[in-house]
């Protein structure tokens, strides 16, 4: 099946000129120069992954991408001129799976949506028809990515959901912040440290957590984080 690539930015010029670029590797590709109208895109249409521009009128994409996040699971991509770190956080923060500041390399753009499609079927395959983990006070629903502490739903963002995964089927194990991350965006980046460890504080604080005591994650200093919470 061949996969779709939506494209928000309001650079018509720059929208035309990814979309013949990439149905050259076998991508079809639907653009939207105005970010309102994507939601609306996503309720009829699942593309396979969206690359998403932040500089935009009417709505920015990072604010998009939150939007994004509350209703589904597809991969992103920003690509901006807004190419800091801190801008970089930002979007990685917001649910982004990539961010690629402009200007950039069309060649590494294919290579990094190649990366993440291949990342994101793999972990379609690993995980069965339907299932959970259950472990004493946390349930988790991998199919519907839902998450239950004593029997309340957490309200966790995607990158949230992946790492308490990622805790539950480790217990006891020390994860470094490079393997949260990859787990995270399938890169090796230190830039991003940061952006683990403020995740991290965010699961904690929606599961009641309190770091200098903790019932769930424990923070092995200097190593990484440990999920330490009994069934």
């Amino acid at each position: 099946m061949q996969n779709r690539i939506l494209i928000v930015d309001d650079d018509v010029k720059l929208c035309r000129m990814l979309s013949r670029y990439l149905a050259e590797f076998s991508y079809t590709v639907d653009s939207l120069n105005d970010p309102t109208e994507a939601e609306g895109y996503l309720r009829r249409s699942s593309p396979s992954i969206i690359i998403l521009d932040v500089m935009m009128p009417k709505m920015n994409g990072f604010e998009l991408c939150k939007r994004i996040r509350r209703e589904s699971d597809i991969p992103v991509i920003i690509l901006s001129a807004r190419g800091g770190v801190e801008d970089r956080i930002a979007g990685l923060e917001a649910g982004a799976d990539d961010y690629l500041p402009k200007p950039f390399e069309p060649r590494e753009l294919v290579a990094r949506i190649s990366s993440i499609l291949k990342r994101a079927e793999g972990r379609q395959q690993a995980q069965p028809s339907a299932g959970g983990i259950d472990h004493g006070r946390l349930n988790v629903d991998t199919d519907t990515h839902r998450a239950f502490l004593d029997g309340t739903e957490l309200e966790l963002t995607r990158a949230e959901f992946v790492i308490l995964c990622l805790m539950l089927r480790n217990p006891y194990r020390v994860l470094d912040r490079d393997k949260i991350f990859n787990e995270l965006k399938g890169l090796d980046c230190d830039a991003f440290n940061r952006t683990v460890d403020v995740t991290v504080s965010r699961l904690r604080t929606k599961l009641g957590d309190d770091p200098k005591a903790p019932s769930f994650i424990k923070t092995v200093w200097g190593e990484g984080y440990m999920f330490i919470a009994e069934k």
